[in-house]
């Protein structure tokens, strides 16, 4: 890579290691950071070791802190959702995938600020909407490593407190990542080259899976919220500038 791609490729790290920590929505700028620079393919599976190796601090920090009726629901789902991106690998064109997902998470994210009385009452975790959110959560995931948008949607409403809702999306991810290791190997996005550069980023998404910690931690929870659905809006904005550009 240029010095250029390793800047990118070291902002795509942090903000891989800060989503760990519990600040979800960052890791979605990682593979659009890196895309700058090379395809949307390739940043994927450059970034894969980096999202599992984040995992592993990530899964201490929260080792307690999850909500496993949330994850019961949804991961079933996910798990169908990466298969069956696995299947469709070389028929379904990226930008069409991430077009959707940016349009549902800037339908929920303007649905959320335009009508937050709607947004306030909190629900239980349901195996169908786990099954649907989640199945799409996996796919996008599988695809370009956007499955925060599908996720929020079913988690949000749940309103989870901070750390326990930061806590449940790591290991929701966590668990995605380690599947989607069998397909990608499969695939030939392992490579070798890609392998090296993960090392060596991966000290620094480690490193930022503690301030994300730390700053989940003490942020109170409705500026949780806000600052998640703020984001949701941005990052999804983004990935559909990214899909028809």
């Amino acid at each position: 890579m240029t010095v250029g791609g390793w800047v990118l490729a070291v902002l795509a790290s942090i903000s891989v290691g800060l989503a760990k920590g519990g600040l979800a929505m960052v890791a979605m700028l990682a593979v659009p950071l890196l895309s700058l620079v090379m395809s949307p393919v390739q940043a994927a599976g450059l970034m894969l070791p980096v999202y599992v190796a984040s995992d592993v601090g990530g899964l201490i920090a929260f080792r307690r802190n999850f909500d496993l009726r949330v994850l019961a629901t949804a991961l079933p789902g996910a798990v169908a959702g990466i298969g069956l991106g696995w299947a469709g690998a070389h028929l379904v064109p990226v930008w069409g995938v991430t077009l959707i997902v940016g349009l549902i998470g800037v339908v929920f994210a303007l649905n959320a600020l335009i009508r937050p009385q709607l947004a306030g009452a909190a629900r239980e975790p349901s195996a169908a909407k786990g099954s649907v959110w989640g199945g799409i959560a996996g796919y996008t995931s599988f695809v370009s490593h956007s499955g925060a948008p599908p996720w929020q949607v079913y988690v949000q409403p749940l309103r989870l407190s901070p750390v326990i809702y930061a806590g449940t999306t790591t290991w929701f991810f966590a668990i995605c990542n380690w599947v989607k290791l069998i397909p990608y190997a499969a695939l030939g996005q392992l490579s070798v080259a890609n392998l090296k550069a993960a090392a060596v980023l991966t000290p620094v998404a480690l490193i930022s899976v503690w301030v994300g910690l730390r700053l989940v931690r003490i942020i109170p929870e409705a500026l949780f919220y806000k600052l998640i659905t703020w984001g949701l809006l941005v990052v999804s904005l983004r990935l559909v500038w990214q899909a028809l550009a």
